[in-house]
């Protein structure tokens, strides 16, 4: 199971809702039965966040949901950002048919 979360936050916030997520993620999230990974990702322009985690399943997520110890944090997160979630299920992961060869080109470019 993927959830795909986008924080919409101003600028000067990206990085206090960077702090936070990371914060608890490796404090509690990372923690819990069925957490798979988890990564941080900021907008160029400064005005989002979005993190793509990865879970056993469903009833995983859902129950770490339950664990009262994120809550804070979630909170300090949703007082100055705007949270757009969405679950998602992978249907394709692609990689490079050659990942030598491509890297050494990706990184000769």
């Amino acid at each position: 199971m993927t959830f795909i979360n986008v924080f919409i936050v101003e600028p000067a916030n990206q990085q206090r809702v960077l702090e936070l997520l990371r914060q608890v993620t490796s404090d509690f999230v990372r923690h819990a039965p069925g957490f798979v990974s988890s990564s941080l990702h900021r907008s160029l322009d400064g005005t989002k966040v979005t993190m793509y985690a990865q879970w056993r399943s469903m009833a995983d997520y859902e129950a770490m949901r339950k664990d009262p110890r994120p809550l804070p944090y979630f909170e300090q997160a949703l007082s100055i950002a705007k949270f757009e979630p969405g679950s998602y299920e992978v249907v394709e992961d692609l990689r490079p048919s050659h990942p030598r060869t491509e890297l050494r080109q990706w990184n000769d470019a």
